[in-house]
Parts: structure tokens; sequence; C-alpha cells
């Protein structure tokens, strides 16, 4: 990749002009240039011309810009040194190397009366590094979440969001999921690469927030004078307080024979000691503030005799009632 040849020959007949009249030196042979160099920004470079023919004057340009005319530095970028300039070499150095830098740079020279001029591009790399990304988002279940990832590079990077939980792939800086549930509720990665350097990542935490939905809860048999345990579960977003309640709809309190333990995800009537009192049916009640589940269980006195138990379930609640036909017995001891 060159300079336009227009270019060149007022490029070379500027510096003709420029350069004094001097003694003699070795000329260049300027085949060894390669057509482009590459370098990642921040490295430094050389640039070398070889000298093998008879020359008179000699200069190094970037783009129309003089750099040197032989030892003469016209450039004012002090980044910018000359390294030899003597019968077998013309070579110029560029430290700390600048996006800027990128370009077309011209070793020119006068043999045998006649303009000489080679060529070299200089590339400037800059490996892909995300500059922009969106922020950790709380959304409620069913709304829309609107990802984004903002890189920048030479050459110019690809940007890919990944699923860290199914491992899926979407490509370009934007990711938008509709209707998020809450299953989708995870990390989301966003990748920039452009071959340059290993890959830039960085995630972004969705967090789904939904109402309680009670899990796990079991009617319990218990002997008199023994420890039992009542267990609620609910799954929430966040997560959900808990409180009982007895069949006449009291609130349950501790005691010295009861005692309630909240946890993250599920709570748990503790009992001690067993008594008569004790037994009955108790309503587990799990909120947050987008909404609110119970379910009810029973603690009842463990029989030698098997009794029946009939479930029935509605929408929030779950409700025990003894089998009819072993209703005599649930009359003696559920309540």
């Amino acid at each position: 990749m060159g300079c336009p040849l227009l270019r060149n020959a007022l490029a070379a007949g500027l510096v003709l002009v420029l350069l004094s009249k001097g003694s003699c030196v070795h000329g260049a042979e300027f085949g060894h240039l390669p057509d482009n160099i590459t370098v990642l920004e921040g490295e430094s470079v050389t640039l070398r011309c070889r000298i093998d023919e008879e020359v008179t004057h000699k200069a190094w340009l970037n783009r129309s810009n003089i750099l040197f005319t032989g030892t003469d530095k016209w450039s004012l970028d002090k980044r910018v040194t000359l390294v030899n300039s003597n019968n077998s070499d013309f070579s110029i150095h560029i430290d700390k190397v600048q996006v800027t830098d990128e370009g077309p740079y011209t070793c020119t020279f006068q043999a045998n009366n006649k303009p000489r001029i080679a060529h070299v591009y200089l590339i400037v790399q800059v490996p892909a590094r995300i500059v922009n990304i969106s922020k950790n988002v709380s959304v409620n279940e069913g709304e829309n979440v609107n990802l984004y990832c903002l890189a920048v590079g030479r050459p110019e990077p690809t940007v890919t969001w990944k699923d860290q939980k199914y491992g899926l792939v979407s490509e370009g800086e934007f990711l938008d999921i509709t209707e998020i549930k809450r299953q989708q509720a995870e990390d989301y990665e966003c990748i920039t690469n452009n071959g340059v350097a290993p890959p830039d990542q960085r995630k972004v935490k969705v967090t789904v927030n939904y109402p309680p939905m009670i899990t796990d809860m079991k009617n319990m048999p218990a002997h008199l004078g023994k420890t039992a345990i009542l267990r609620c579960e609910a799954m929430a977003v966040p997560p959900a307080s808990f409180e009982w309640y007895r069949d006449d709809h009291r609130p349950v309190e501790s005691d010295n024979t009861l005692r309630i333990k909240n946890e993250k995800t599920r709570s748990l009537l503790l009992f001690t000691n067993v008594t008569e009192k004790h037994f009955g049916n108790y309503t587990c009640f799990a909120s947050n503030r987008l909404g609110a589940s119970n379910a009810s269980m029973l603690l009842f006195r463990k029989l030698s005799r098997r009794t029946n138990y009939v479930q029935v379930r509605t929408l929030d609640t779950v409700h025990i009632y003894a089998s009819p036909r072993f209703r005599k017995y649930a009359d003696i001891y559920l309540v």
C-alpha cells in the first residue's frame, strides 16, 4: 500500500529542492522495504533504508511532511529519531507509536541526478477494548431488557453476547430480551475481539423479580412430648417475608415450646415439646413487594392405626382434611 503517484512525485520534488548539495554518499537499494509494517499502539518501530548505491541527497517523509533531510531533523515530534545515516543505512525510529502515526512513509534520495523513491505503509493496531457497557439491571418478570456493549479497536472488533447459563450466543453490540422470565436471570457476558490481543470481556448481572411461590409444604405427624418441624419454602425475588397463622387466624408467636426460624428461602416452625394445644392447622404466608402466596399444613398426632387424609388444593392455598372413612379418629386426635 503506498501514496498516489502524483503525491510521490511532488514530495520527491520538494525534497530535491530543499536538500543542499554536498559530497556524495553510497546509494540505497530500497527493494528490501516491505509494503506494510504492522505494529501495536504503544510499541516502537524502526523504518530502514538499506544503501548500496551512490547517492547525493536523501530524506524521510511521512505523507507530504518532511521528517529528515540527511541528518537534519525537520519533524518537531520528539518520538521520531534518526537511527542511522551512513553509507549503508538510513533509518528512522518512532517511539511509542500512536494511531495518528499510521500511514505511508517515504524514503527518497537522488542517485545519478535522478530521484528515487521507496514506500512503506505503517499499520497501527489497537487491541479490542470495551469502553461502555450496561450496568447491572433489576427488572420485574415480563418486562423487556435491553443491554448494550460498545467496543473500540483497530481493526474494527466484533462484539458477542454470551448467555452464561445456557451458552447461547448473540452477535452485535445490543442484546434485547423480550418479556424476560425468571429462568433468564443470570450474568450475561460481552466479549469483544479483533485478533490483535486476547479478547476483552465484561459481565452484566440481570436480576428478575417475581412474587413468592410456595414450593415445599408437608403435613407432619408428631408425638406428645417430642420435637416436630413444619417447613414452608418459597421462591421469590426479592426474598419473601414469612408469617405463620393458626386455624383461627391468630398470628403464631414464639414461646418456650415453639420457635419460628426464618431463613433466606424458607421458614420453620420448631416445636421443642409437642402438647395437645399444638395439634391443628397452620398457614404459612409468604410475601414481597410484588405479591403474596400462602399454604396450609397440618400438625397431627401420629396414630397407631393409619389415618387417610384428603388434600384439597386451591390456587394459593393447600388445605388438608381427614378422610370421612376415618373421621372418628380425626375428631379425637386432630383438634
